[in-house]
């Protein structure tokens, strides 16, 4: 076993992290948290219950980040002061694998540090709103959609992130035709926008009495939540409305009345449904809220053409998927954009894709600046 140059390491996570701290800027993080505290001790705050939730969640993502980088230079003092004592003991073989272990998590969460300073993106910062659809292969394809929404919905659970299923469509034998939730934490966008695309599953069909291998596909798209301030108007003559009773699996009736809304914009186009709210009100609302986010993507990319498409034209099929999850004849989920891969595929559809998330953001900006 080679021995570690932990002198050689803690010098190179030093450096680290002063680039990330260079981005960070942790100076002007302070002053926003001093100008968001004296907002947050305002008497009148809570009049106005929106405003101040808005307050609030901004204080504590910017302590949180604050907290991070702080903590991270501690951990890397501490790790310094634990290979000292290793050396004075004449290389105490215990401390020195504790150190190693130490390095290793410190490792991780400069990791996950240095990745957060690449989400610069105009939406990066904003709630994720992400729909997924069945596509070529028939009830596989059903039933990859929703093991998709599963594997995705335990990324979040795994975060501690709060989501909120908006729509779904069940195929009539098994799975989803599509499904729309929303993912409500800071930067769920920047995270899960490179898991926009195509993904194609390779398995034996347990829907095959035949047990013949199937070649099934999902298309995901993610958007930004929309924002009150980034004004995407759209005038009522623009929008088509049509009213349905919701159902769920196995055509079980959710609502005895016309709840569910199918909101379409007339000169993209661009369709929305909403089923899961208790109203047709509330489902509207949600529908014109999705909308909106749906426009503002797309308002996006007029104003700067040179860039992909964030949601894109995704077509679900052969020649165009981003990732592959084979389960027969042998086991691998790769992404075939950035080569990361790995073979736990049940820990990948159990929502362990921060590996998959990571490399893509790593990717796309690596791409951005070959662009530059």
């Amino acid at each position: 076993m080679a021995t570690i140059d932990f002198q050689h390491e803690i010098k190179s996570l030093r450096a680290t992290l002063e680039t990330i701290s260079a981005v960070s800027d942790p100076d002007a993080l302070r002053a926003k948290i001093a100008e968001l505290s004296e907002a947050a001790s305002a008497p009148d705050l809570w009049d106005d219950p929106e405003a101040a939730q808005k307050v609030t969640t901004a204080l504590s993502q910017a302590q949180n980040e604050l907290d991070r980088i702080d903590h991270m230079g501690n951990d890397i003092d501490d790790l310094e002061t634990l290979v000292e004592m290793a050396t004075e003991d004449g290389g105490d073989a215990e401390t020195l694998a504790e150190a190693e272990k130490e390095l290793g998590s410190i490792r991780r969460s400069l990791g996950e540090l240095e990745v957060r300073t690449l989400l610069s993106g105009e939406y990066d910062l904003r709630e994720a709103v992400v729909t997924i659809r069945a596509g070529a292969g028939g009830v596989d394809a059903a039933d990859f959609a929703e093991m998709l929404m599963r594997m995705y919905l335990r990324w979040a659970e795994r975060h501690g992130f709060a989501t909120s299923v908006l729509d779904t469509s069940y195929a009539e034998e098994a799975g989803l035709k599509s499904a729309t939730f929303e993912v409500k934490a800071p930067y769920a966008f920047g995270n899960l926008s490179v898991e926009a695309g195509t993904h194609r599953l390779v398995r034996i069909s347990p829907f095959d009495n035949q047990g013949r291998r199937q070649t099934s596909f999902a298309a995901v798209e993610v958007i930004p939540l929309i924002e009150q301030t980034d004004s995407v108007e759209i005038p009522e003559s623009e929008i088509k409305v049509d009213v349905f009773r919701s159902s769920g699996p196995g055509g079980q009736s959710v609502n005895t009345t016309d709840s569910a809304v199918r909101m379409t914009h007339i000169p993209t186009g661009i369709v929305v449904s909403m089923q899961n709210e208790k109203s047709q009100i509330q489902n509207r609302a949600a529908a014109l809220r999705v909308l909106q986010s749906r426009l503002l993507l797309v308002r996006q990319e007029e104003e700067n053409a040179k860039k992909k498409a964030l949601a894109g034209d995704i077509k679900a099929s052969w020649g165009d998927q981003m990732r592959s999850y084979v389960l027969h004849p042998y086991q691998m989920v790769k992404d075939l954009r950035t080569e990361h891969e790995v073979g736990n595929t049940a820990g990948v559809f159990d929502g362990d894709i921060d590996g998959f998330i990571e490399a893509g953001i790593r990717w796309r900006r690596s791409a951005e600046r070959a662009e530059d």
